[in-house]
Parts: structure tokens; C-alpha cells; sequence
């Protein structure tokens, strides 16, 4: 069903000052004033712009997933009844505005799903079954054929293969090479608690970072499993639960203790640097430097070629993203502010937004919140000029939203699922 609201776009103009006293009359100034008059006639007859909104068929309580072409909606869990997987296509931005249905494929009674994705010819979902164990299945992303079924979560490799990581916090796994036609394990290896992690090229892994109880660091090619190089990093006759995170072309560990932080370099495993950052939770790059979150609150930013701390912020405020040299921080109330990166100096405040989820990592930052009159704002939160630019105001949202602009999928009011077209 296709539903055609007219309503407000944009943010409200601000107020014109009132016009001069007209000079005196002349036949040049005459004729501009006719040109102006008739300029304001027509935009005062132009239409008016319209939203198109396209509902998506839904049961209650079903999940919808934004894909690149279209939109994947998963039934509920019915130990009595159906359930099915239901793909559908994307209005079309010029022509018919409705989603037409691709293919629709059984699913089993139990289990929860809380991902669904379409990436290379291949639709997948991970869900977790009654024994609360992560799996991942597969789908032909144009047919809904079934493919095949892992205990596990996905990585994808430079090469085009699937990583299959079936692993748990406090207990050993398999890190797992498999087809991504067939499902078919190519090779395996067995990983420690705290493993393993990946080095990216292009966004895809090519390197699996694993370290052993005995200190042992090693990494294996992610297209053949082959052990490359391995380095001892507890020298002695020791034992200890080590975790590890690959940054860039960093390997960090935080050894027994959690009192400092480790670096070595890739490819070699040579070692870089110790730095004194106690209580490392978690690191990701923020510009050219570290940021090491800290598990008591706060982040540092580290120099990422000698392990010295630029600059220490205390918080409360956590980091949510990074953006070239700016970092988006929010606070406790969701009152999000713009930090510089290199520095740490705060730059502006974007005042409270919910974020909005996004198909791929470098996808732009949607933020949304409700009005007092029960609309729902839509803005692009962009950090480098520093503002929060109102791309929609929409009326009867719920929330629960995902974009992959110009697209934006929330659920409604009422309890359905429709899908926006934005204009920027």
C-alpha cells in the first residue's frame, strides 16, 4: 500500500526583516520589480512537496532489516503456527510506490533472529537458538534457497571466502574457513578465550589474530589458514589470560593485571611499545591516535607510534563514533557533542538524538527524536561542520529505525513497518 502525506520538510524559515523604502522610481528598478513580483507568484503556486510513504507487510511483533535493494522481514516466534523469512523489493524512487514481494521461505518455530544482512549474493541471518547458541544461515539472496546452517558468526575475507568464528567468552572455539556457496569447512582453527581478532585490508580480514594462555601471539592467513609468524609473550614458564586487539597494523594486548598495554606491529610481531593505560576495555583509531576506552569510565587517546597519552578525557561521556578527526560522544541523557580527536577539546554540542542504525559502518550518522506534538525529526549529524541538518519531520513514528539514505525504515504508531524516501 502506498500512502501519499503531505506535511512539513524542512525546518521552519527564519523570520525576514521588513523591506526598505523603495528609492525613487526609474524604469531599470520598474522592471526588477516586475521581475521579483512574478517570482513570488510562482512559488506561491508551486506544489507543495510530498513524502511518499510505502507500508511493508507485517505480522505484529515481526522485525524488519534494511537491505541495499530492499527489505527482509522476519516472523515472530509461533510454537503453533508459521513462520517465515519474507524479502521485499524497494519502491521505486521514480515510478510505482509500493514493495513488491520477491520470495518467501519457511523458518524454524524457536529461536530469536537479531541480525539480518544481504552481502555478496548471499542473505544472512544470525540468530540464537533455544540454547541461547549464535548461529548463522545462510540464504540465496535472490531465490530464498537455503544454503547451509553454522553454530557461529561471519567475517569476510579479501579473497571473497566467509570466517566462521564459533566461539564464547569464557570458553575455547574454532575460528573456520567455509564456502560461502555451500557452507563446506575448508580448514579450522582452535582459539583461546579473548580470541581472536582481525586485521582488515578494504574492510575485509586477511590476517586472524589469536593468543594463546602461554603467551604464545600467532597469525594465520585468513585465506589458507596457515600459521605466518608467532611470537612468546610471557617469557618463562607461564600461563595467563591475555586479551587482544588488532588497530590499524597494531597488535595490543593487555596482559595479567589490566596496568598497561602492549603493542607489536604486523606483519612481523615485533614489538613497539608499553604504555601505562590501566584498565583497557576496548581501542579503535580516532584520527592518527588510539583511543582506549577504560572499564571505570573515561578514554585516552594514545600516540599510536610510541605509546604516549596526547591527551586523557574522564567522562561521563562515552565515545559513540569517529569520523575522520572528530569523535561523536554522548552523554548520559543521549545528548550527543562533537570532540576534536587530535586534541580532545570539545567543539559542539548537537543537543539529544537517538542514533539511527545504518548498513555499513561509513554510512552517514541519522539521528532522530520525537517532538512535543508526537512527530518524529530526522536529522543528518554531521560532524565535521559540526551541526545537526533536518532532512524530515515525520508524523506517527514509533522509532525503531534504520537508513541507508535516501531510505529510512521505521516502525509506526500503530505497529506497522513503512519505509521513507528522504530528500537532502
Amino acid at each position: 500500500m502506498s500512502i501519499i502525506e503531505l506535511g512539513e520538510v524542512r525546518d521552519e524559515p527564519a523570520s525576514m526583516p521588513p523591506p526598505r523604502r523603495p528609492r525613487a522610481a526609474g524604469r531599470p528598478l520598474r522592471s526588477t520589480g516586475v521581475l521579483l513580483l512574478t517570482l513570488l507568484v510562482l512559488a506561491g503556486g508551486a506544489p507543495v512537496p510530498r513524502r511518499a510513504v510505502t507500508s511493508v507487510p507485517t505480522v505484529p511483533d515481526a522485525s524488519a532489516y534494511l537491505t541495499d535493494d530492499g527489505v527482509v522481514v522476519v516472523d515472530p516466534t509461533t510454537p503453533d503456527g508459521e513462520r517465515y523469512l519474507t524479502a521485499y523489493t524497494l519502491p521505486s524512487a521514480t515510478g510505482e510506490q509500493r514493495v513488491r514481494r520477491r520470495w518467501r521461505v519457511p523458518l524454524a518455530r524457536s529461536g530469536d533472529y537479531l541480525a539480518v544482512w544481504a552481502e555478496r549474493g548471499l542473505l544472512l541471518a544470525v540468530g540464537a537458538n533455544t540454547a541461547e547458541v549464535l548461529e548463522t544461515t545462510a540464504f540465496d539472496v535472490a531465490t530464498g534457497q537455503r544454503r547451509w546452517h553454522h553454530p557461529g558468526l561471519v567475517q569476510w575475507t579479501v579473497d571473497g571466502g566467509l570466517l566462521l568464528v564459533d566461539d564464547a567468552d569464557d570458553a575455547p572455539g574454532t575460528v573456520s574457513r567455509v564456502a560461502p556457496d555451500t557452507g563446506r569447512v575448508l580448514w579450522s582453527v582452535p582459539v583461546p578465550p579473548g580470541s581472536p581478532d582481525y586485521h582488515e585490508r578494504d574492510g575485509r580480514v586477511d590476517q586472524v589474530v589469536v593468543v594463546q594462555p602461554t603467551g604464545e601471539l600467532q597469525v594465520y592467513d585468513a585465506g589458507t589458514g596457515t600459521l605466518l609468524r608467532s611470537v612468546d609473550t610471557l617469557p618463562g614458564d607461564r600461563s595467563a589470560f591475555q586479551r587482544v586487539q588488532v588497530v590499524g597494523d597494531l597488535v595490543l594486548l593487555v596482559p595479567p593485571g589490566s596496568t598497561r598495554l602492549v603493542a607489536y606491529s604486523l606483519p612481523d610481531i615485533a614489538p613497539m611499545w608499553t604504555s601505562p593505560v590501566p584498565l583497557v576495555a576496548w581501542l579503535v583509531a580516532c584520527a592518527d591516535l588510539l583511543c582506549a576506552g577504560q572499564q571505570t569510565g573515561g578514554l585516552q587517546a594514545i600516540d599510536a607510534t610510541t605509546g604516549g597519552v596526547r591527551w586523557a578525557y574522564p567522562g561521563p561521556d562515552m565515545l559513540a563514533d569517529v569520523r575522520q578527526d572528530r569523535m561523536l560522544m554522548m552523554g548520559r541523557d543521549q545528548r550527543y557533542a562533537v570532540r576534536d580527536a587530535k586534541s580532545g577539546q570539545e567543539r559542539t554540542d548537537l543537543g539529544q538524538w537517538g542514533l539511527v542504525s545504518r548498513l555499513r559502518r561509513d554510512d552517514d550518522l541519522i539521528g532522530i527524536r520525537s517532538t512535543v506534538d508526537g512527530r518524529l525529526v530526522v536529522a543528518e549529524l554531521d560532524l565535521a561542520a559540526g551541526r545537526a541538518r533536518t532532512l524530515d519531520i515525520l508524523p506517527g513514528v514509533a522509532g525503531g529505525c534504520q537508513a541507508a539514505l535516501p531510505v529510512l525504515l521505521c516502525r509506526r504508531l500503530d505497529g506497522s513497518t513503512a519505509l521513507w524516501r528522504l530528500h537532502r
